[in-house]
């Protein structure tokens, strides 16, 4: 590991970077092409002091499944299991808990206004993008079809993605909640931070290891 690498790859080779680079806000999952000091440059991070917390994280932490080496149907099917399904019960859940709080404390300088109607629209977008994945992306990567066109869409849409979590934390003063912030409220932007992160894992681990890996299979298909 060194200052050069990239964040993704940083990412593939340490799992346990992700906790460091989410910490400090830095986008491993669209932008993880830019290497860990272009990133830190840009928050004002010490990108040594980064690599001294991940080596920290990974030593406290235990190791997990190698997904750049398992089958691309098993792959598929954790992403659809650890992710989908909770994404379609969390974001109802966090929606409706911020239509309550922009609701009830509406003459507050501090309410999020606006947050709700902002989680309509990545509610409707996220659920669209999910039913693309399951019922027409992942079936072709299951059957080790070429799939081009709607890989690129999806890491589109992922870019999307990571805009509407940007505009989240623009909302939400990076969730960090007001002194008068009642136990929904600050629930509310608990769970929040933890879509972004689990949303930022989901993206990294379909943009970085299963697009590319399905992709490269299906051209060595090809070939044969």
């Amino acid at each position: 590991m060194t200052p050069e690498t990239p964040l993704a790859e940083l990412a593939l080779q340490v799992p346990a970077a992700t906790q460091v680079f989410h910490r400090h806000g830095l986008d491993f999952c669209c932008n993880g092409k830019r290497s860990l000091a272009a990133a830190c440059e840009s928050k004002g991070l010490d990108p040594r002091s980064l690599l001294e917390e991940i080596e920290s994280a990974t030593q406290d932490s235990s190791a997990g499944i190698d997904w750049t080496a398992r089958p691309l149907g098993e792959l598929a099917d954790h992403i659809v299991n650890r992710y989908h399904e909770p994404l379609r019960e969390e974001l109802p859940r966090l929606l409706a808990m911020a239509r309550k709080v922009e609701r009830v404390h509406a003459d507050k300088a501090s309410c999020p206004r606006g947050l709700a109607a902002h989680l309509e629209t990545v509610h409707a977008e996220v659920s669209s993008h999910l039913d693309k994945e399951e019922q027409v992306l992942f079936p072709m990567i299951r059957a080790g079809q070429p799939a081009p066109v709607p890989v690129q869409v999806m890491t589109q849409e992922h870019d999307e993605h990571a805009a509407n979590l940007r505009r989240t934390r623009e909302l939400t003063h990076d969730f960090v909640p007001p002194a008068e912030a009642c136990t929904t409220w600050r629930a509310l932007l608990m769970g929040l931070e933890t879509l972004e992160r689990e949303l930022m894992e989901h993206i990294h681990l379909e943009n970085h290891v299963l697009f590319p890996r399905s992709l490269s299979a299906a051209s060595a298909a090809g070939h044969a």
